[in-house]
């Protein structure tokens, strides 16, 4: 098991605003978004005969929740082909769903401010459920089109290899 270092002069957070995701070995283009990694425990509550006042409660099943990532409508076509893989309109009878390679593992990369990996994630076997091409256009509005995937997965973990780095000390010139 891995060593962990700690940072004693670290006293502030990390932001939720400096990460990137990564699939296939490559970093996905323009993701501005990604929803909380959760995951739930259901709580099974039993008694014992003689006892009739308190339930006991153990761990049941765990179930981890999708996953939404959200970007700006450009041409890179990556959340497309990967959505094209669960359903393809047109496609011959029986090859609308590719079960070959729809699921894919990612990486969920989080970097302090400056710019240094600080924790990864690696989440398991996601395939999109859900996928939205373009937002609704609207002419009197100013702002940008957003797609969205929705990735439903089998469980995630942090990367354990992943240490805390040491930051950067910047100095002003004399």
């Amino acid at each position: 098991m891995p060593q962990f270092t700690v940072n004693a002069t670290r006293f502030d957070p990390y932001k939720n605003f400096k990460f990137r995701v990564k699939w296939d070995g490559r970093y996905v283009a323009g993701v501005s978004k990604c929803s909380a990694l959760k995951r739930t425990t259901e709580v099974i509550e039993h008694r014992e005969g003689g006892d009739p006042s308190s339930p006991r409660k153990s761990p049941g099943r765990s179930k981890y929740e999708a996953i939404t990532l959200e970007r700006g409508v450009t041409h890179d076509v990556a959340f497309e082909q990967w959505a094209n893989k669960v359903w393809q309109l047109n496609a011959g009878l029986g090859a609308e769903v590719s079960l070959r390679d729809f699921r894919k593992n990612l990486i969920i990369e989080v970097y302090n401010e400056a710019g240094q990996l600080v924790i990864s994630y690696r989440v398991y076997r996601a395939w999109v459920s859900e996928f939205q091409a373009l937002p609704d256009l609207d002419a009197n509005a100013n702002a940008v089109a957003i797609q969205h995937i929705k990735l439903e997965n089998e469980g995630w973990e942090r990367d354990l290899e992943v240490n805390e780095p040491t930051e950067p000390t910047f100095t002003l010139p004399a």
